[in-house]
C-alpha cells in the first residue's frame, strides 16, 4: 500500500516529549518522509521509504525505535535491560561508521532533555560489527551486547552463524536496510534475504515476535519489487514514496573567444577565473578532467586563485574521469 498524505504536525504526536523537544530544537518540521513513515513504523509495519538524498531517511528510521528504547527504559527506572532491539544493515562498512556517529547526536540530546526535565535517563549504547571491528570490540559487545547494532550483510550472517551471535540478535524488533537498492537483484541481495529469514526465525524461536523491517534508498525501480524484496512475497509493506526528482539548473558555459585546437594561456585564464566565481557561488564543486595529472594542475592553479584548498580525487568508474574537488 502506497501512503501519499499524512500532516507533519500529526507526525509527532506519541513520541515521548523528550523526543519531540530534541526534533523541534534541531529541526523547523518534519520531512514528508518522516511525516508519511513515522506512523506505519510507530504501528509496526513494515515500511519501504524512498525519498531523496538530505529528507532525513536515517532519522525517519531510527527516531521511532530510539523513542521505544527512551520509554521502556523510563518505565523501568532509568534501566534498559542488556540486549539488541534495533539492528541497522548496510551494504557498505564506511557508511555503518558514518551511522555510529550520527546516532550520538540525538542520543545525547534526547538525554539532555530528559535529564532537564528531572526524570532519569537511560543508557542506549550502540556498536558497529564489520570486518574492521576488533577482536576487543568484538568481546565487548559479546560480554555486553548494545541496543543498537549496526553491521553489514556480510557480519550479520557471520552473527547468525555463531551462539553468541544468535543470542544477540534474538531481542531484536527493528531490522533498518539502508541503501537497499544497491543490493537488490544481486547475489548479495539473496544471501540478505536468507539472513533476514533466519532472523525473522531466530526472534519468532524465542516468541519476540518478528522484527519490523524498515527499508531507505534514494533511487528504487520498480519500488513494488524492492518492497517485495524487502518482506518476502507473502508479507505486507507499506510504501512510503516522496519521488527522488530535483529542479536542476543547466548551463553551458564558453569562454569570451573562439575555441581553438590548443588553447591558449590567455584563454585558460579566463577559464580559471570563471571557475573561481562559479565556486565561491557554491558550497561544494565537483570539477571533471580528463587525467589525474590536468586535475592536479588545475586545482593548484585553482586553490592559488581562491586561497583554499583543492582536493584533487581519483574516480574508480571511467567514465567519471578524474575529479578535482573544492569544498
Amino acid at each position: 500500500m502506497s501512503h501519499k498524505n499524512r500532516s507533519a504536525d500529526d507526525s509527532l504526536e506519541g513520541f515521548h516529549p523528550a523526543v519531540v523537544h530534541w526534533f523541534q530544537q534541531h529541526f523547523d518540521a518534519p520531512t514528508a518522509a518522516q511525516a508519511r513513515a513515522w506512523p506505519l513504523i510507530r504501528a509496526r509495519r513494515s515500511t519501504l521509504v524512498a525519498a531523496p538524498t538530505g529528507s532525513g531517511k536515517t532519522l525517519t528510521a531510527f527516531l521511532v525505535a530510539l523513542d521505544e528504547l527512551f520509554r521502556d527504559g523510563i518505565a523501568n527506572g532509568g534501566a534498559l535491560p542488556d540486549e539488541t532491539r534495533m539492528v541497522y544493515i548496510s551494504p557498505l562498512k564506511t557508511l555503518s561508521n558514518d551511522i555510529r556517529v550520527n546516532l550520538d547526536a540525538p542520543l545525547a540530546g534526547i538525554v539532555s532533555a530528559l535529564r532537564a526535565s528531572g526524570i532519569d535517563a537511560p543508557e542506549i549504547r550502540a556498536a558497529v560489527r564489520t570486518g574492521d571491528t576488533t577482536q576487543q570490540e568484538r568481546n565487548a559487545v559479546r560480554k555486553r551486547p548494545p541496543h543498537i547494532l549496526v553491521t553489514t550483510l556480510e557480519s550479520l550472517y557471520v552473527l547468525l552463524s555463531s551462539d553468541s551471535g544468535r543470542e544477540m540478535l534474538s531481542t531484536a524488533r527493528t531490522v533498518i536496510v539502508d541503501e537497499i537498492h544497491a543490493v537488490a537483484g544481486s547475489k548479495r541481495g539473496s544471501h540478505l534475504s536468507l539472513s533476514l529469514e533466519r532472523l525473522d526465525a531466530l526472534c519468532e524461536a524465542r516468541g519476540e515476535g518478528r522484527p519490523v523491517r524498515i527499508g531507505l534508498s534514494a533511487t528504487q525501480k520498480s519500488i513494488e519489487l524492492v518492497a517485495k524484496f524487502l518482506v518476502g512475497d507473502n508479507a505486507p509493506c507499506e510504501i512510503v514514496d516522496v519521488g527522488h526528482a530535483r529542479a536542476r539548473d543547466f548551463a553551458l558555459e564558453m569562454p569570451p573567444m573562439p575555441l581553438e585546437a590548443i588553447m591558449s594561456n590567455d584563454m585558460w585564464e579566463r577559464v580559471y577565473d570563471r571557475l573561481v566565481e562559479l565556486c565561491s557561488m557554491h558550497r561544494t564543486t565537483l570539477v571533471f578532467v580528463n587525467t589525474r595529472r590536468t586535475a592536479s594542475d588545475r586545482s593548484s592553479r585553482q586553490g592559488c586563485r581562491r586561497g583554499t584548498s583543492w582536493q584533487p580525487r581519483t574516480r574508480a568508474s571511467a567514465r567519471c574521469g578524474t575529479t578535482a574537488e573544492a569544498r
